[in-house]
């Protein structure tokens, strides 16, 4: 039989922590499912100079402890799991998981992005020799070598100041002729010996042996074909909503992420969405973080009444 709760929150990335925490606050019976890791992708961050309150900055691991912490202290619960699908049955949130079915009066739907893939040649075949997609998890691997990071915006820039500790060099591979990302990162970035700016170039073949070997990029202005010898790849072109289990029962805009309204609540009654996953979020730790106090309290009123 499923257990029955008063919120169900899916995802543990900083918009779920906090979702959880109010709604535990609050007296609900709330549980966090998230299926990777507890944080969610600012995990991946090795620091965080941004977030209020820590001047010195703090690792995403260190920062997510700390909510998940004080979540839990709170009376959330947490459990990993995959979400299949949410139905929903006479007002009844139906939550169909890896690790069996739940029930709940409300939702929140936190489950924010995966990265988006190359989708060229050899990316597949090399994914685990020499493609990734986090350089916090295997940045160590590639002491000593060379290495490619493709991408403009402030992730991007950070995997390849974060590389640049282990890597002898890291080439920064952008599509346009200027990086996205803020002028703080591009300045430290900037200052950095090890990396080595690629712009206007796209990645056309990934190429190897047992292992990455070889990139091969178009320019984006003249077509020129050219190689770069390399040991790695990471791969830091935007960000997919992760949405797939929801598609059917709420709308979505034209990039696949939840519409909401000022209240964050979705075209579904009693199903609310916070954080990277929402339509027109600027993708920062301390939105997510505003976002799941923000969907938390407007839960509150719609169980109350």
């Amino acid at each position: 039989m499923a257990k029955k709760y008063d919120v169900v929150i899916v995802g543990g990335g900083p918009a779920g922590l906090t979702a959880g925490l109010y709604a535990a606050r609050d007296r609900f019976q709330t549980l966090i499912i998230e299926r990777a890791v507890i944080g969610g992708n600012i995990t991946n961050a090795e620091e965080v100079d941004n977030y209020p309150g820590y001047p010195e900055g703090i690792s995403g691991v260190e920062l997510t402890a700390k909510m998940h912490e004080q979540a839990t202290k709170h009376g959330a619960e947490t459990l990993s799991a995959d979400v299949n699908s949410i139905e929903i049955i006479d007002g009844i949130k139906h939550i169909r998981t890896s690790e069996g079915d739940f029930q709940a009066g409300a939702v929140i739907i936190a489950s924010g992005t995966e990265r988006a893939k190359l989708e060229v040649e050899g990316e597949k075949e090399f994914t685990g020799r020499g493609v990734s997609y986090c350089a916090t998890c295997d940045g160590p691997f590639f002491k000593g070598k060379k290495v490619a990071v493709v991408g403009g915006g402030n992730a991007a820039l950070y995997e390849a100041l974060h590389l640049s500790k282990f890597a002898a060099k890291v080439y920064l591979i952008h599509r346009r002729d200027a990086y996205r990302a803020t002028m703080a990162v591009q300045e430290k970035m900037k200052q950095n010996p090890v990396i080595e700016p690629v712009l206007s170039a796209v990645v056309s073949k990934i190429r190897g042996g047992d292992k990455v070997s070889a990139l091969e990029l178009s320019g984006t202005g003249d077509g020129k074909i050219f190689e770069l010898e390399v040991d790695g790849i990471f791969v830091s072109v935007g960000l997919i909503p992760n949405t797939s289990f929801v598609k059917s029962v709420i709308e979505l805009d034209g990039h696949g992420s939840i519409k909401v309204d000022e209240k964050l609540q979705t075209s579904a009654s009693g199903i609310f969405a916070a954080g990277d996953i929402r339509s027109h979020s600027i993708r920062q730790v301390v939105t997510a973080a505003g976002d799941g106090a923000h969907a938390a309290f407007h839960v509150r009123e719609y169980l109350e009444a």
